[in-house]
């Protein structure tokens, strides 16, 4: 087969052909019962979750209340690429979401890749959610009285991890009591755990539970999953309601005050956490099939979806800084927070339940939309049959869905949450990316037929550079110093958690020593905790670069430098020198202003994420294409239209 044939594309015309036939005889047919309002719910149940209940808190504590523009930003980058998927949708209305249109824009080795990617953005969501659902609802059932063993409650890798560090930290002369609460807990999960050998048996029992619940939910059929997310999407926007109606009473402007504590560059430090909000009204496009008119309710429901999300957002962020302090919300449960502290128990509570409401819905929605990948690219020929089966009596995708809750529940046991919740992101923003890429490599093609939503048209010619040149001058006008700093990479120092629980018990003992010797407060009388006595300095930034270079241990753990942190900025300047590229494809060919901007807005926040998640990606996107040459590209039903 030439190399060409990577590349072959499935049409517009044939993929329509196949859906009218669908329906025609009932074969491999899925249920059509969405409106727009559904189609809107499903994007509000989607969106309005992990972000609303968790991620807010820790954007808002970097970013004070001028977290709101991050919220803008954020919801203006997928609304340019909701339009992208509105227009896809209209023009190939069928399930597939980003792997069809991109088989139809850039052919099947893309589309390959693009599936691949969607598989584990799903999944890896769906880890995500299950595990954050589990933490809200063990934290309801121990405010009602019932406790469960830390080791059934907590991931693998995140109590392995706390026990190291709170070894060191404890090693270092802190005490139990004094460690931050998550690690004592993993401490406490990891030392009671039942264990076989050196294996310490600790597993998310209660993210294992919730994945089946909503697995068999989603199993059952289209219309049940519709109406159970109605409800909870009615339950959990009422709760939001109730919170920013009481909240707003208690809000003391002077907590504004400074409005940006830390900069632009504090405000985009959640960039991550505050993108992981949105994430989900893509999984609106892959129930199309579904859709009564589709051409018509997919636009109209991911639009509605962001806009509402997107006040309520910004409703949410500014009630939360207005009731407490921006740098006091850095915790996992920041809306209960702010009500306890301010001794409104009853609300709390009423959070507590609706978070949990509000994490179940999420899973529904992010549990429907792999299964129908899966199903589209088995009908390719790109997955086995079975994957494209679809139940008689319940007309979804059975087979693929049961596999679905197999490969959520199980990693949900062990993983961290912090890396799953990166490499959702990351999936999900290259999807967008491809996507909107394809309406720009669509946008000159005639023969491509068109569906009733269209992209609005501006040529981007002059106003990318435009754009560029005023980023640039900002750059190095208003934030000289990171902007040299980035350039020249210079050296950063580790924060005081990080050195210390580097150190073993002799180095632990030297720093000790020389913190002693120079504190002239005779703060060390006081306590031998090593971790807060450096930690004291580190509120005056020139106070704790002193200190910290007079420590006497090893550069290598009182700095990064070099290239342990050159690496963490290769995914910048590679967006930097791909930007370069567009402008000059957008200059020769006059490309539309909103895909492109979509398409530089999501390349930007993937640059924002480690180069772990990178590397994580790239080994994920290897295994795919193993599989593709072993066994899709042989068995792509294209293969066999080639042939004949």
């Amino acid at each position: 087969m030439a190399l060409s044939g990577l590349f072959r594309k499935k049409t517009v015309q044939d993929i329509l052909k196949q859906v009218a036939k669908n329906d025609a005889d009932g074969h491999n047919a899925l249920g059509k019962h969405l409106t727009t309002r559904d189609l809107t719910a499903f994007g509000i149940a989607a969106i309005v979750g992990a972000g609303i209940f968790s991620t807010i808190g820790k954007a808002s504590a970097d970013g004070g209340p001028a977290v709101i523009f991050l919220f803008l930003f954020t919801a203006l980058a997928c609304s340019f690429a909701a339009f992208a998927y509105a227009e896809f949708a209209s023009m190939v209305p069928v399930s597939g979401s980003a792997y069809t249109y991109s088989y139809v824009a850039f052919g099947e080795i893309i589309a390959w890749i693009i599936g691949w990617a969607l598989i584990m953005e799903y999944a890896v969501g769906n880890i995500t959610v299950a595990i954050s659902w589990s933490d809200y609802f063990t934290g309801l059932l121990q405010s009602g009285g019932i406790h469960l063993p830390q080791w059934i409650q907590m991931d693998y890798l995140t109590a392995s991890n706390g026990f190291k560090d709170a070894t060191a930290l404890i090693q270092s002369g802190k005490s139990f009591e004094n460690l931050d609460s998550g690690l004592q807990t993993a401490y406490t999960a990891w030392t009671t755990a039942p264990t076989i050998g050196s294996f310490h048996f600790v597993a998310d029992l209660p993210a294992l539970f919730i994945i089946v619940l909503i697995t068999a939910l989603v199993y059952r059929g289209m219309k049940e999953s519709r109406n159970a997310s109605n409800a909870m999407v009615v339950v959990k926007l009422c709760i939001v309601l109730l919170v920013i109606a009481v909240g707003v009473f208690y809000v003391d402007t002077a907590n504004w005050d400074p409005f940006a504590p830390n900069g632009v560059g504090g405000v985009l430090k959640g960039v991550s956490a505050v993108f992981f909000a949105y994430i989900g009204f893509d999984a609106i496009s892959t129930t199309a099939e579904e859709c009564k008119n589709p051409q018509r309710d997919l636009p109209r429901g991911m639009m509605w979806a962001i806009i509402i999300c997107t006040i309520l957002y910004i409703a949410i962020a500014l009630v939360l800084t207005g009731m407490v302090r921006y740098n006091q919300l850095n915790v996992g449960d920041p809306l209960a927070f702010v009500f306890d502290k301010l001794d409104l128990k009853w609300m709390s509570g009423i959070i507590a339940v609706s978070a949990v409401i509000a994490m179940a819905s999420v899973l529904l929605v992010f549990q429907m939309g792999q299964p129908r990948i899966w199903m589209s690219m088995s009908r390719d020929g790109l997955l086995p049959k079975k994957f494209s089966t679809v139940h008689p009596r319940f007309k979804t995708p059975s087979f693929a869905t049961i596999v679905t809750g197999f490969v959520v529940a199980v990693p949900a046991l062990f993983l961290n949450l912090t890396m799953v919740t990166d490499l959702c992101s990351i999936g999900t923003l290259f999807a967008f990316v491809l996507v909107c890429a394809g309406v720009l490599v669509l946008q000159n093609k005639p023969e491509i037929p068109r569906g009733k939503f269209k992209t609005p048209y501006v040529n981007s010619k002059y106003i990318l550079p435009f754009l560029m040149i005023a980023g640039l001058y900002y750059a190095f006008a208003f934030n000289n110093k990171a902007t040299m700093g980035f350039i020249n990479n210079e050296a950063q120092i580790n924060d005081a958690t990080t050195i210390i629980t580097s150190l073993d018990k002799t180095e632990s003992d030297k720093v000790f020593s020389y913190l002693k010797n120079i504190d002239v407060q005779n703060k060390t009388s006081a306590t031998s905790d090593v971790e807060h006595l450096l930690s004291q300095y580190q509120d005056d930034d020139t106070k704790y670069a002193e200190v910290v270079k007079g420590l006497p241990i090893n550069d290598a753990v009182k700095y990064e430098s070099g290239f342990s942190l050159f690496k963490h900025k290769i995914p910048m300047w590679i967006f930097l020198f791909v930007l370069v590229g567009l402008a000059v494809w957008s200059f020769r060919q006059n490309l539309s202003l909103i895909p492109l901007l979509g398409l530089i807005c999501c390349l930007y926040m993937m640059a924002e994420l480690s180069v772990w998640n990178w590397i994580y990606f790239t080994i994920w996107l290897l295994i795919g294409l193993f599989i593709y040459f072993t066994y899709s590209r042989k068995n792509s039903k294209l293969n066999f239209v080639e042939k004949l």
